[in-house]
């Protein structure tokens, strides 16, 4: 059982997951972050890989992707900085990239420096599902990677089933068809989608993303699932020449 199926398994409300960029603000910060979040009980990060062209991404995380890469920070690089800090961090890390950035890594071994360096599960939000199970499902299991799976409000009832047995860790919810950070409240329509997947047989835990903002924005979102995931804001928030302080200040206004 990895660090992420574990979570769930003695936590299955209020699950706090906080995005950020590795290698943002600087090229160290990636352990640094992670300590302090660790520090502040989050229980789950979502790390994002930076790329030159991020598919749903607003322009906090667009902006935080290209002063990462500017720092010179890539997939060797990442891995090799997770595993330096892997005995210390003890929270699951899911890593969120995209399959050309895996594929030109080498998917096998990019799955096998998974494993190696802590990493619990990805999110490829451009690898379709067909080709996850005909090709990599297996490599999944083989290295004890659990891959997540988005819906959105125009998911369908049948792929939302589907795609909710293929999960593993989690199912995640998007709260809007928009890119991230575009809303800082829930409308009427968002609030239905939640109500209707939360009606679904669904067994695997769910966690909502999009549009978390504050403490209310974050209460919401586990009124209908296991938790919510903070990105832009979060990134937001980050203050570089206080990094510590920013963060606490941030994490104890959500939780």
């Amino acid at each position: 059982m990895n660090k992420l199926n574990y979570l769930f398994n003695k936590k299955n409300k209020n699950i706090l997951c906080i995005y950020f960029t590795a290698g943002y603000p600087k090229i160290d910060s990636t352990e640094k972050i992670l300590r302090i979040l660790q520090d502040l009980r989050v229980d789950l990060v979502e790390v994002g890989i930076p790329y030159s062209d991020p598919l749903a991404d607003g322009g906090v995380i667009q902006n935080s992707n290209k002063i990462s890469l500017k720092n010179g920070m890539n997939v060797s690089l990442l891995f090799h900085q997770f595993h330096a800090i892997k005995k210390y961090i003890n929270i699951p890390i899911i890593l969120m990239g995209y399959f050309n950035q895996i594929y030109q890594f080498g998917e096998k071994k990019f799955l096998k420096k998974c494993k190696e360096s802590g990493i619990s599960g990805l999110i490829i939000p451009d690898l379709p599902s067909d080709l996850f199970v005909n090709k990599y499902q297996v490599l999944f299991k083989e290295y004890s990677l659990s891959m997540i799976f988005l819906i959105t409000p125009n998911t369908s009832y049948e792929r939302i089933l589907s795609l909710s047995k293929l999960t593993s860790g989690f199912l995640y919810l998007v709260s809007s068809n928009s890119i991230t950070g575009n809303k800082n409240h829930f409308g009427s329509e968002q609030i239905l989608f939640f109500q209707r997947i939360k009606k679904l047989p669904i067994k695997i835990p769910k966690l909502i993303g999009f549009g978390i903002s504050d403490k209310k924005s974050f209460q919401t979102v586990c009124k209908y699932s296991n938790g919510g995931i903070i990105g832009s804001n979060f990134i937001q928030s980050i203050d570089e020449k206080q990094l510590e302080k920013s963060i606490k200040s941030y994490i104890n206004s959500i939780i």
